[in-house]
């Protein structure tokens, strides 16, 4: 059962705070995270006295829909450490990566401001142990050259997705990035 401060949490708070959150994420992609916090609580359908009951500041709606997202994506990476035949999900890894780095920069950049900096070199920490299986996993299909080591590829997506982030690469640029990092995994005879 969810608890919220000792207290058990009832069925329509805990659909509310699904819904804020999926509502602020929709709305700082579109307005950017300067939004009003009353433009996420007409489009999650609450009042705006819901919202601020759940986030009391809009720092801490922010940092709940990052941390929102960081849990989605550990999903996502999950099945795809769950599909054993999936010898390069590794790949796909690392495209869901800059995907939701550079989609949600202005969500980042606002929590910058508030003194919360986001790096993507953090939330691949948190997927460690999901990365090295995949490596694994990768190497043992022959998809990636044998020599790659799991701290090489972390610092390498966590950099090019940072700087995607950052300078606002085009998606153009962005897919040229993934895919000479891609050639540089792979091995040498697949080039």
């Amino acid at each position: 059962m969810d608890r919220d401060g000792g207290r058990a949490v009832r069925a329509d708070a805990r659909r509310n705070r699904v819904r804020i959150l999926e509502a602020a994420e929709a709305v700082f992609a579109e307005q950017g995270a300067s939004a009003s916090t009353g433009a996420v609580a007409e489009r999650a359908g609450v009042a705006i006295g819901t919202v601020f009951r759940h986030f009391p500041t809009k720092p801490e709606l922010l940092q709940a829909v990052v941390m929102n997202l960081l849990d989605r994506l550990i999903s996502e990476v999950d099945a795809l450490v769950d599909d054993p035949e999936a010898g390069t999900a590794l790949f796909d890894l690392c495209a869901r990566v800059m995907a939701i780095s550079t989609r949600n920069r202005a969500l980042f950049e606002r929590l910058a401001e508030t003194g919360t900096r986001v790096h993507v070199g953090d939330a691949l920490a948190r997927l460690r142990p999901a990365v090295d299986l995949l490596l694994e996993r990768a190497r043992r299909a022959g998809a990636v050259r044998d020599d790659l080591r799991p701290d090489e590829l972390v610092a390498l997506l966590s950099a090019i997705c940072q700087e995607a982030m950052t300078d606002e690469w085009s998606e153009h640029f962005r897919h040229r990035a993934l895919t000479i990092l891609f050639d540089g995994m792979r091995p040498p005879a697949a080039h």
